[in-house]
């Protein structure tokens, strides 16, 4: 998705959303990541006026302070950045991949079953099975931090029963172009 983005030209226009909005997008947050309203108060303070940037490709960042925040891709789930994600690593439920996807991750391809299910792969356990279309934060094996975020293709026992096929849509990952970005 930020493979080749670029502010100069993919920027159309940012204007702060009405409060009706912002109250929509903080209770769509809410919801889809699972936190608190204090953890959310942190990230984004009532105070602080956010920015929807618009840009090409229906692609929509929101940021405080001109800090990218989270983004969205036409009227889908809200995914956070990977710096964000650094701050607070429990924003999203995890998944990890074996040594041999890591350079494929990086490169923004999408993440197959067998790289999950491998031994060096991580898939959350049955009773906390994750349906498809969840926004996960995507580890790599003996890495502390996530190197990429996505939405599931499949359900995480589907993962495991079937293992094959795409099971990972990457939509950011580290060294891409908004990971470049540190202010808009």
């Amino acid at each position: 998705m930020f493979k080749k983005f670029s502010p100069s030209t993919d920027i159309a226009g940012q204007t702060p959303p009405k409060s009706s909005v912002q109250r929509s997008i903080r209770a769509a947050v809410l919801q889809q990541w699972k936190i608190g309203p204090e953890t959310l108060e942190e990230i984004w303070p009532k105070k602080d006026t956010l920015i929807h940037v618009k840009c090409r490709e229906h692609i929509s960042i929101y940021t405080i302070q001109s800090v990218p925040l989270f983004f969205q891709h036409f009227d889908g789930p809200f995914y956070p950045t990977l710096r964000l994600l650094y701050q607070y690593p429990f924003l999203l439920p995890k998944v990890g991949v074996d040594r041999g996807a890591i350079r494929f991750l990086l490169a923004g391809a999408p993440m197959m079953c067998p790289g999950l299910t491998s031994t060096g792969g991580y898939l959350p356990p049955p009773e906390e099975a994750l349906p498809k279309g969840t926004v996960v934060a995507v580890h790599a094996e003996g890495k502390e931090h996530a190197v990429g975020v996505g939405i599931t293709e499949l359900g995480t026992e589907e993962m495991r029963r079937v293992n094959k096929d795409v099971a990972v849509e990457i939509v950011a990952h580290l060294g891409d172009d908004l990971w470049a970005l540190q202010t808009l």
